[in-house]
């Protein structure tokens, strides 16, 4: 009987991998134990007066991370592991004037070319990793908040297309030019009760 529905199962995890525009994030928050090891080894070498440092573990529809997420200097980071505790990226929040007037141009004539209306929710300067730079460095960087030719900007909207408002997770590169798009599915509420 069991059997029977893997044939089933496949087809859908094939589908769900084909049509992998969308993005369903979980994210809940765990203990400091429950975080990777060599990440913690991490934080501890460089994170110095932080305030409101909490981890957080996070489900999406390709893989399973790790943030940790604090205030330093006045800005919120997030720093993302992979699940063997690896660097991945290193993210601030900011806002629309934070970024240059050029590179801002170029994300709005996008945003007014592709969208009937939107609204901007959340922008993050992004500081990936690369394997010709350190962690060390990336980390050096984010805390000076460079702006480096290798940052992304990625920008959540609200944006209304063909009379539906749907909400999106854009990426840019440093110069406002596009990179990908996926569509964020709303969140699951399964925990609330009625």
């Amino acid at each position: 009987m069991k059997i029977k529905y893997f044939p089933l199962l496949i087809l859908i995890i094939c589908a769900n991998s084909i049509f992998a525009q969308y993005k369903y994030e979980q994210e809940h928050r765990i203990k400091k134990e429950q975080f990777p090891t060599k990440a913690q080894e991490i934080l501890d070498q460089h994170l110095e007066n932080v305030k409101r440092l909490k981890f957080y573990k996070e489900t999406d529809s390709v893989k399973i991370s790790y943030e940790a997420k604090f205030k330093k200097d006045k800005l919120w980071y997030s720093m993302e592991f992979d699940a063997s505790g690896n660097l991945e990226d290193i993210e601030i929040i900011i806002k629309p004037v934070d970024i240059p007037s050029d590179v801002l141009t170029n994300i709005s004539t996008y945003f007014n070319k592709t969208y009937e209306k939107h609204r901007i929710k959340k922008i993050q300067q992004h500081y990936p990793t690369s394997e010709t730079e350190s962690s060390k460095q990336t980390i050096r960087n984010a805390f000076q908040n460079l702006l480096l030719p290798t940052i992304r900007y990625e920008i959540v909207i609200a944006g209304k297309k063909d009379n539906n408002y749907l909400e999106y997770e854009i990426l840019f590169d440093a110069q406002g030019s596009f990179k990908n798009s996926t569509q964020r599915l709303a969140p699951n509420y399964d925990h609330v009760l009625y």
